[in-house]
C-alpha cells in the first residue's frame, strides 16, 4: 500500500513538472521567472541553506534547466532542409543534451552524499592476514624503497602483514630479451630490487611473461600469496601507519564486502596546479572526485576500486577469477564485475596514502588518455546500464563514471560552434538576443550555481571547465581511436618523480596556440560584424560573447602548457618534529620543519654553525611514530641560512640501509593527520562572483605568461635562420 502511494505521488509530481516546463509563456514572463529563480537560489546560498533548503535550491535550478531543454528542443533547431545549418546545429544540440544528462546524473549521485565515516582505528579487534601488493614496472629503487618501507611500517601485527613487490620490469621475458640493452637493464633491475626487498624484509616476486599488464601482475601475486585480504598500493603511493587500522575492520561488519577504497592524496601538484601556482591555495582536481563524488557513489553501494589505496577481499576476487583485464582500467572493471555479482563496497573519506602525480603536461595527458580509453572499453564491452546483477542506482552510477569521458566531444563542439556563425554566417541556433537572455543565459547561470551547490569548496568556478578544455585537444583523438578499435589501447605506465629543470613550452603545446590565434581572429570578426551589420548586432554580441568565454579559457590554457622550471617534482610538507642534529661529532637541539621525498629542512638552535659545513655529511636523531627508541638518519648538508634568530639547514637524505629508508618513510608518510590538515587548509568556497573574478585575473596573467614563453621559444629558430643567412650570403 505504501509503495503504491509513493508511486502515485511520484506520478502526480512528474505530471505537474511536465505541465510547468511545457507551459507556453511570453518572453517577458520567462525572463521574470528566470530572474526570480536565480535570486531565490542566490538567497538560499547566501544564507548557507543546507539539508532540505539545499534540495529546494537544486529543485529550482532543475526547473530552469528542464524549461531550457524544452525550449531548446522545440524552438531553436534550424530547419532540416537547410543541411549546412541543421547538421552543425544538431551537433550543438546533442552536445548540450549530453551536458544536461551529466548534470542529471550528478544530481542523482551527489545531491545528498554520505557524510565521512568516523575513525575505526581504535575499534579493530580481529587482525586477519593481509597481503600488501606493490605492483611495479619501471620505477626506480629509491621510489620503491620509500613505498615498501612505509608499507612494512604500518601499524599492524608483523606476523599478519605480508608485503610483496610485484616487479613486472624484471620478468624472465625481459631478462631474456633479444635486445641486449633491454635484457641487461632487466637483469640489473631484478638483482637490485631482490636485494632491496631482502634488506627491507619484504617479498620480491616477478613472473615469466608480461601478460595482461597490471591486472596480470596482481593476479600473479594472488597465486603466490594466501592472505584473507589484499591491500594494493601503486609504486608511488606510500601508506600512513594507520592505513590498515582504518580499513580492515569493515570486512568483519559485512561478509559480502569486497572493497574498502580510500582517497588518493598527492604531495606534488599536477601540471595545472604547478604552472598556475594554485597548489597551496585551491583544492586539487581529484578532491572533487574523492571528496564528493565517491561519497555520493558510496551512498548507492557503487564506490569503485581506483587501482590503489584500497583493501580487497581475496574471497570476492577469487569468485571472479581475480582482477579483470579486458580493459586497461582494470580497477573500475573489477569493481563492476564484483558489484554485478552482489558484492558490496565502502568508501573511507580520509587520506591514508601520499603519492606522486605526473609533473609534466605530456605525462598528465598520457595518464588521462589511458583513463579515458579504459572507460570507453568498459562502456563498449561491459555496458553498465545493461549489466546483470547491478541495481538501478548502480547502473546509473557506473554510466555516469564512464560517460563522463565523452566530454571531449561536447567540449570540441562548444569551442567551434561560435566560429560557424562568425566565419561562415551559419545560423545553427535560431533565437533572438532577448530569447538568449531569458533562456540560455539563465540556464548557464543556474548550471554554474548548481555546480557550486553540489561541489562547493571542493571545486572553484570555471576550474572544471579549464581541466576539460586542456584535456580535450589530445583526448579527442584518443577516445575516437578506442571507439573505432576498442582492443587497440595498451596499458602504459604513468611517469613518476619527474622534474623540469628549465622553463619551457610543453612538447604538445602547439594546438593551444593555434586555437588561441583563431579565437583572436574571431574576436576581430565580431567587432567588424557589429560595425557593418548593426541589424544583427544582438545575435552577433551573443555569439561574440560566447567566443570571448572560449578565448578566456584558451588564454588560461597557454599558461598551463608553459612549464615552469623546478628542480624537484615533490613539494615540501610541514611536519614540525623535534630532533637532534649531529655534525663533526657534536649534537645540537633542532626541529624538522618540512620534508620531501628527497630531503628535509631543519631549524638548528646553535648560531655557532657556519657556511663551512655546507657539503659535509651530518645526521639527525629523532623518535619514529612507532614509539621505538631514537633513530639516526644520515644527511648531506646542502645550505645554511639565518632565519628568525635560528639557522635553517637544508639537507639531502643519504640512505645507506633499509633502516634509513624506513626512517625517511616515517618522516614523510607515517602521520596521516598532516594530509587531512593540508587539504582542509585549502578548502573554502570563494563563491560564484568572487571565483569568476579570480579566474578572469588568472586567465589574463597566464595568457601573457604563455605568450612570453611562446616568443622566447622562437628566438633560437630566428638565430639559426640568421646564421644560415650569413653562411649563404
Amino acid at each position: 500500500m505504501h509503495k503504491a502511494r509513493s508511486i502515485l505521488i511520484w506520478a502526480l509530481v512528474s505530471l505537474c513538472v511536465i505541465v510547468l516546463i511545457t507551459l507556453p509563456v511570453n518572453l517577458q514572463t520567462q525572463l521574470i521567472a528566470s530572474i526570480s529563480v536565480v535570486a531565490c537560489m542566490a538567497i538560499i546560498k547566501g544564507l548557507n541553506g543546507g539539508g532540505t533548503w539545499r534540495l529546494v535550491a537544486l529543485a529550482f535550478g532543475t526547473a530552469i534547466v528542464l524549461r531550457y531543454v524544452y525550449w531548446r528542443t522545440t524552438n531553436t533547431l534550424p530547419p532540416i532542409n537547410q543541411l549546412e545549418n541543421f547538421i552543425p546545429g544538431l551537433l550543438l544540440y546533442l552536445a548540450e543534451m549530453y551536458s544536461v544528462a551529466m548534470l542529471a546524473l550528478s544530481l542523482f549521485i551527489v545531491a545528498t552524499p554520505l557524510p565521512p565515516r568516523p575513525s575505526r582505528a581504535a575499534k579493530l579487534e580481529r587482525f586477519p592476514h593481509v597481503d600488501v601488493f606493490v605492483p611495479s614496472y619501471n620505477e626506480d629503487a629509491h621510489l620503491l624503497a620509500n613505498t615498501l618501507s612505509a608499507a612494512k611500517a604500518m601499524d599492524y601485527p608483523a606476523d599478519k602483514l605480508h608485503v610483496w613487490l610485484l616487479d613486472d620490469g624484471g620478468t624472465l621475458q625481459k631478462r631474456n630479451s633479444n635486445k641486449l640493452l633491454e635484457a641487461q637493464a632487466a637483469v640489473a633491475r631484478h638483482n637490485e630490487l631482490r636485494q632491496l626487498c631482502e634488506d627491507i624484509g619484504v617479498n620480491y616476486l616477478t613472473r615469466e611473461r608480461n601478460e595482461h599488464a597490471k591486472a596480470g601482475n596482481l593476479n600473479n601475486g594472488m597465486k603466490h600469496s594466501s592472505g584473507e585480504l589484499i591491500a594494493v598500493f601503486d609504486a608511488d603511493h606510500a601508506p600512513a601507519r594507520d592505513f590498515l587500522l582504518e580499513t580492515v575492520g569493515y570486512f568483519d561488519d559485512d561478509p559480502k564486502l569486497f572493497l574498502v577504497q580510500t582517497p588518493h592524496f598527492f604531495i606534488n601538484p599536477d601540471p595545472l596546479e604547478r604552472n598556475l601556482r594554485t597548489f597551496e591555495k585551491m583544492p586539487s582536481e581529484n578532491e572533487m572526485f574523492y571528496g564528493i563524488i565517491q561519497r555520493g557513489l558510496d551512498k548507492w553501494n557503487a564506490a569503485f576500486f581506483c587501482g590503489s589505496a584500497a583493501v580487497l577481499s581475496r574471497k570476492a576476487l577469487e569468485s571472479q577469477n581475480g582482477f579483470s583485464g579486458i580493459s586497461i582500467t582494470e580497477d573500475c572493471e573489477t569493481a563492476l564485475a564484483l558489484h554485478g555479482s552482489g558484492w558490496n563496497s565502502i568508501y573511507v573519506d580520509k587520506p591514508l596514502i601520499a603519492g606522486l602525480q605526473p609533473a609534466t603536461f605530456a605525462s598528465f595527458i598520457g595518464q588521462r588518455s589511458r583513463w579515458a580509453q579504459g572507460m570507453m572499453q568498459i562502456l563498449r564491452f561491459r555496458f553498465p546500464l545493461l549489466k546483470r546483477g547491478l541495481t538501478i542506482p548502480q547502473r546509473l552510477c557506473y554510466m555516469s563514471s564512464t560517460l563522463f569521458w565523452l566530454f571531449p566531444f561536447p567540449r570540441t563542439v562548444f569551442l567551434f560552434a561560435p566560429l560557424f556563425y562568425l566565419f561562415f554566417d551559419l545560423e545553427i541556433f535560431t533565437a533572438s538576443g532577448g530569447e538568449f537572455l531569458a533562456y540560455t543565459l539563465a540556464y548557464m547561470l543556474v548550471n554554474l550555481m548548481m555546480q557550486n551547490y553540489l561541489y562547493g569548496s571542493f571545486r572553484w568556478p570555471w576550474i572544471s571547465e579549464l581541466y576539460e578544455y586542456v584535456q580535450t585537444v589530445h583526448l579527442l583523438p584518443a577516445v575516437i581511436s578506442v571507439m573505432l578499435n576498442p582492443r587497440k589501447p595498451t596499458f602504459k605506465v604513468t611517469a613518476k618523480d619527474e622534474s623540469i629543470a628549465v622553463s619551457r613550452l610543453s612538447e604538445i603545446s602547439r594546438p593551444f596556440f593555434v586555437i588561441f590565434a583563431v579565437q583572436i581572429v574571431a574576436l576581430a570578426v565580431t567587432i567588424f560584424r557589429i560595425y557593418t551589420e548593426p541589424y544583427k548586432a544582438d545575435v552577433t554580441l551573443v555569439v561574440g560573447g560566447w567566443n570571448v568565454i572560449n578565448l578566456i579559457m584558451a588564454g588560461c590554457a597557454l599558461g598551463v602548457v608553459s612549464e615552469r622550471g623546478e628542480r624537484a617534482s615533490s613539494r615540501r610538507v610541514r611536519v614540525n618534529r623535534r630532533c637532534e642534529f649531529g655534525v663533526n661529532g657534536k649534537w645540537h637541539a633542532a626541529s624538522i620543519e618540512d620534508v620531501s621525498v628527497h630531503g628535509a629542512r631543519l631549524h638548528v638552535f646553535d648560531k655557532q654553525l657556519d657556511q663551512s659545513l655546507v657539503g659535509m655529511e651530518g645526521e639527525i636523531r629523532f623518535q619514529p611514530y612507532s614509539g621505538a627508541e631514537m633513530e639516526t638518519l644520515p644527511l648531506a648538508i646542502r645550505n645554511i641560512q639565518s632565519s628568525d634568530g635560528l639557522l635553517a639547514v637544508g639537507c639531502q637524505y643519504l640512505p645507506k640501509s633499509a633502516l634509513d629508508h624506513r626512517l625517511i618513510a616515517d618522516l614523510i608518510f607515517a602521520n596521516s593527520a598532516q594530509w587531512t590538515q593540508f587539504q582542509q587548509a585549502r578548502r573554502y568556497n570563494p563563491g560564484l562572483i568572487r571565483g569568476t573574478i579570480w579566474f578572469l585575473g588568472l586567465s589574463l596573467y597566464q595568457t601573457s605568461r604563455g605568450l612570453l614563453y611562446f616568443f622566447r621559444s622562437l628566438r633560437p629558430e630566428r638565430e639559426e635562420q640568421r646564421e644560415l643567412a650569413k653562411a649563404q650570403g
